[in-house]
């Protein structure tokens, strides 16, 4: 294995001193703005990383060490719930469109139910099934070098579409394997292709 202590000098004195056990002014400010996040979660079957997007403010400050954040409709998959069930750990990686910077919260989730609070989250006119809430272990501000490395944010970087297999395509290929003797024509094709261009824009909560 790698000497990493060999090959890396510790970080700065400045890097350390920020890294915190609480949420101070400036990263509630970030959180008021920010819209999307990717959540890892784990278990003793694995890992799992998703992401999370919403209107501004969508996580919610609950104090200087708790944080909360509804649930949105997606494929009811909900593994990275039912990973919390078994591994409170989790990590939350917030990447701000446009800026040169991430932040980073780890801490520990608990799902609630509570009322109140899925009142307090509401989205889209929508109140939640469940909502998450995190007491937070650290906090922490990254550079954006990954930004500027992927040009992320350069109208250059954005993909065409039509260079990269479909929704619809790779769904034909999927029920194929599952059924050789299936075979989805282009029509079947182009109606999964505007069924999820539809619901990925329209059906957000």
């Amino acid at each position: 294995m790698a000497d990493l202590d060999a090959l890396y000098a510790p970080p700065s004195e400045m890097i350390q001193r920020a890294v915190m056990d609480r949420l101070l002014d400036f990263h509630q400010d970030y959180l008021k703005v920010a819209t999307f996040f990717c959540l890892a979660t784990g278990s003793d079957k694995g890992l799992d990383a998703s992401p999370r997007g919403g209107p501004p403010g969508f996580v919610r400050v609950l104090d200087e060490r708790t944080v909360a954040y509804a649930d949105s409709p997606g494929n009811n998959r909900i593994e990275s719930m039912r990973n919390l069930e078994r591994d409170a750990r989790m990590g939350m990686l917030f990447i701000f469109p446009g800026l040169d910077l991430f932040m980073r919260i780890n801490g520990r989730g608990t799902v609630s139910t509570d009322p109140a609070l899925l009142a307090q989250l509401s989205e889209g006119g929508k109140v939640a099934k469940t909502a998450t809430v995190v007491a937070i272990d650290e906090v922490l501000l990254h550079c954006g070098k990954a930004v500027n490395r992927a040009k992320l944010w350069e109208a250059s970087s954005q993909l065409d579409h039509s260079s990269l297999p479909t929704v619809g395509q790779m769904i034909a290929r999927f029920s194929k394997m599952a059924d050789p003797q299936s075979d989805m024509d282009d029509s079947q094709v182009a109606q999964v292709n505007q069924h999820y261009a539809h619901a990925v824009r329209n059906d957000l909560y």
